[in-house]
């Protein structure tokens, strides 16, 4: 029996679009006699139905034809269009910077590892143009079945990482370089532009301590008990011994760490090594070991990886921000080796400083609006005197720079605490071995391995401490 009657079709059919307003169903109801409708029936009773964009021609024309075909099933007659998501704009270095992940430095047949000569970095003159930023693009709306606008995200803004002696157009769409040096990346990725000091030997009573504004060189060792600082890079082609070794930036060594519990190697950002023994190493970002770390104290903001042909880890304490990477961990003896992933006391730290920054700003800015209402109420009187209108032009200044600052601040919060929160990236995997006499913290949780296990990864999983084959 073919119809025209709507209501017969609201007897016969039901209608329901998805959650997301992406798909329109259509289910035949209980139907006990012969249904014949058409194609342009399904197409007006959707319409009907509020289903007016992504019609299923193709689909429709088979449901007309053979409904008894269709009676059993949830059968999708309209598809929308998701939105699609900008994308993020992004700061476009101009420069491979040597620490960067792709770049791996090659290992000798011995182990030792060979870094590239200074002069293969990013040498830069005055003036030249070191990194540009790309913008974001933005989204496209999606369209519901319903037939309206999905709404979608845009990509968010980049903005450059200032550091020292680097200069931003007005536009703040390139940034170059203020003097000759090397193009440098320090903590929080700023960029920097630093000079290069050079030792062609061993830092000893000859050098004596350095502390210096730029990258340093060392072509030879660093003894024990002397002292190196910079604010950039520091590569050293020997090994350091007892001696406090500290960089804003990275810190490179062919040779290893051989501490004996003095001094300490800290770096901004990352530091590589052959090996460390008896150590007190600290990195914000990676410490990548090509051999051994034995009987060390170690802590990185993010990994350690010790995952070479030997990539052992015995003895001492070694912390991660989010993931240790070895292929040996402990030994047959059941030497004491604690592995701790998950922690990240200097986020913590870094968390309540800029908390209390964010509230001396906005005291700032609440006490420039209450100097700046006052200084209206004189230019309503007509009471500006120049000394007035110069103070008004500075505390709008100091206002403008200070809204700034707390931007960049939240943002910061934001994102220190969703790194705090997400500790599903916290693991310790070996890859090889891990001995009994290991101990494996994740997170709050503790785990003690008694046997000796083999090519495994020990996460959290339901509260607790599991272990997941690698």
């Amino acid at each position: 029996m073919a119809t025209h009657d709507p209501s017969q079709l609201q007897q016969w059919l039901q209608v329901s679009v998805s959650e997301d307003k992406m798909y329109a169903y259509l289910i035949f109801r209980h139907v006990e006699e012969e249904v014949r409708l058409t194609a342009g029936q399904l197409e007006t009773f959707l319409f009907s139905q509020g289903v007016k964009f992504g019609l299923q021609q193709d689909s429709l024309y088979l449901i007309s034809q053979r409904p008894q075909d269709f009676y059993f099933t949830q059968n999708v007659v309209a598809v929308g269009i998701p939105p699609t998501n900008g994308k993020d704009g992004s700061i476009r270095v101009l420069f491979e910077l040597d620490d960067q992940k792709n770049r791996r430095p090659t290992e000798r047949e011995d182990g030792s590892v060979d870094y590239k000569n200074v002069t293969q970095l990013a040498n830069v003159k005055a003036g030249q143009l070191i990194a540009e930023r790309v913008p974001p693009v933005p989204g496209i709306p999606g369209k519901a079945v319903t037939g309206e606008d999905v709404a979608c995200k845009d990509g968010k803004e980049a903005n450059f990482k200032i550091g020292k002696n680097v200069v931003v157009n007005p536009e703040k769409t390139a940034m170059y370089a203020a003097i000759d040096g090397l193009v440098t990346k320090t903590e929080k990725d700023k960029l920097n532009v630093f000079p290069v000091f050079e030792v062609n030997g061993d830092v000893d009573y000859n050098i004596g301590n350095i502390d210096f504004v730029g990258n340093v060189v060392i072509r030879g060792n660093v003894l024990t008990g002397f002292r190196v600082k910079a604010s950039g890079d520091i590569r050293v082609t020997g090994g350091i011994e007892g001696a406090e070794v500290e960089s804003e930036g990275s810190i490179e060594i062919s040779g290893g760490i051989i501490g004996s519990n003095k001094g300490y190697v800290k770096a901004g950002r990352n530091i590589r090594c052959s090996f460390i023994q008896e150590g007190n190493v600290y990195a914000a970002e990676e410490i990548i070991v090509h051999q051994s770390i034995m009987h060390s104290n170690i802590r990185s903001g993010k990994n350690v990886i010790c995952n070479g042909p030997k990539g052992l880890v015995v003895g001492g304490l070694v912390q991660a921000g989010e993931r240790v990477i070895a292929r040996t961990i402990g030994n047959s003896m059941s030497t004491a080796t604690a592995i701790e992933v998950g922690v990240q006391p200097e986020l913590r730290q870094e968390l309540v400083d800029l908390k209390k920054q964010l509230n001396e700003l906005r005291e700032n800015i609440d006490k420039s609006d209450k100097a700046l209402a006052l200084i209206d109420q004189l230019a309503v009187t007509g009471q500006l005197s120049s000394d007035k209108l110069a103070l008004r032009t500075k505390l709008s200044a100091t206002k403008k720079q200070s809204t700034e600052q707390i931007q960049i601040a939240k943002e910061r919060v934001l994102e220190i605490e969703m790194t705090l929160e997400n500790t599903t990236l916290a693991r310790v995997d070996g890859v090889h071995t891990v001995f009994g006499g290991t101990k494996i913290v994740v997170g709050r949780y503790t785990r003690f391995v008694k046997d000796s296990v083999q090519r495994v990864s020990f996460r959290l999983m339901d509260g607790d401490v599991g272990m997941v084959p690698l």
